[in-house]
């Protein structure tokens, strides 16, 4: 089964959230070892299927509306050199840019987004050689003879089978261990691989708000190479979007904010706490960290966050993504910015069009949400 059959396989089931509440603490008690079968997924050693992008669980990711994005951006903008993607999330849309623009600018403030930047996208020094020799010796590591660490104590018999967890716990130690010996190109590339392998293991929804209660398929983890490429005309960002929106210039801000009050850094903050790796003391069933990097999008400030955004902006061209999730039954799910209140605030800007697409939203179960639509907002800055 190729990733792309994966995801897709995926994504089908991935139209329900779980409740932190209604999870068990431990779903196996005491560990103990397991035997493993291989998965029915390739294993590295061959390195002629590398993992793309975009194949990557992540609530809000543009993949499907790319193409549809692009279509009116190209016919709507003219003369635009530097192009900016502010909250790029899976980075598929600066991607984009970067086969379209002289100069891109990527950001987000999600310390795991930044790694996974420098990795698939970043010009620097790296070999091929060194890299895939290391995930080769990661997959014949033999996980049940591995010894317990901070990452099995925390996420074993939860998000990852136990056993699982004590090999993805090893192989981060590991490279933290040898990070003097790798180059930043290198370092994130491994930091990027083992995120992009374990996330189709994830005994979740495709977030980790919550995992799922019910026992995990015991599977060997087999690494594969990250698709790496290297762009000189990128520049990366980990900043909070309206304090860099101070400090750049571009003829072009995409501007895909979160819609409502689910908070990335706690929804993806696994992989945050296995890129920081600072091993702070989890809490409460799902494990989370300490509360920190929280979104005013997320809030009752998203409104004046985003016109401040806006008003702080030296660009040619503002385009901004966003939906009519209004009326759902979830409260997590409504979106924080009415769409008048962003209409108002881009047309002080400049002359704006609205554009509307039909789109499945992601559902958490409670909405019977009718007539969905993606939106997109193109704004000729006065």
């Amino acid at each position: 089964m190729d990733t792309s059959t994966f995801f897709k396989a995926k994504e089908q089931v991935n139209t329900l959230q779980l409740k932190s509440d209604s999870l068990e603490k431990n779903l196996f008690g005491q560990y103990t070892p397991c035997l493993f079968e291989f998965n029915e997924l390739p294993i590295c050693e061959t390195h002629d299927s590398v993992i793309q992008l975009e194949s990557r669980r992540y609530i809000g990711c543009k993949h499907k509306l790319i193409d549809w994005i692009f279509d009116i951006i190209q016919a709507e903008t003219v003369n635009i050199h530097t192009a900016t993607d502010i909250f790029a999330g899976t980075g598929v849309v600066a991607k984009k840019m970067l086969g379209l623009y002289d100069n891109v600018i990527i950001n987000d403030f999600l310390f795991s987004n930044n790694q996974i930047y420098t990795a698939f996208l970043k010009a620097g020094k790296w070999n091929k050689e060194k890299i895939v020799k290391k995930i080769d010796f990661y997959n014949n590591l033999d996980e049940s003879k591995l010894c317990d660490n901070y990452f099995s104590e925390n996420y074993g018999g939860k998000y990852f089978d136990y056993d699982m967890s004590k090999k993805i716990g090893w192989i981060r130690e590991d490279i933290e261990k040898v990070k003097s010996e790798l180059t930043e190109k290198e370092y994130a590339i491994l930091l990027a691989t083992l995120i992009y392998n374990i996330d189709k293991h994830a005994n979740t929804l495709g977030h980790f708000e919550a995992y799922i209660k019910k026992p995990i398929k015991q599977t060997k983890l087999q690494l594969r190479l990250i698709d790496v490429q290297e762009f000189s005309n990128l520049t990366i960002y980990r900043k909070d979007a309206n304090e860099l929106a101070k400090e750049i210039k571009s003829d072009l801000v995409y501007i895909d904010p979160p819609y409502n009050s689910r908070q990335y850094s706690r929804f993806y903050h696994v992989y945050e706490n296995l890129v920081k790796w600072d091993k702070p003391v989890l809490s409460g069933v799902a494990m989370k960290p300490p509360v920190k990097n929280m979104s005013k999008y997320c809030t009752s400030k998203a409104p004046e966050t985003f016109a401040n955004l806006i008003q702080n902006l030296d660009t040619k061209y503002l385009v901004v993504s966003y939906n009519n999730t209004y009326n759902s039954k979830s409260g997590s799910s409504k979106n924080k910015i009415k769409l008048e209140e962003i209409e108002a605030v881009l047309n002080e800007k400049g002359e704006t069009k609205r554009f509307e697409k039909d789109y499945r939203f992601f559902n958490a179960g409670k909405t019977d949400l009718k007539n969905h639509q993606e939106l997109l907002y193109i704004t000729k800055v006065k």
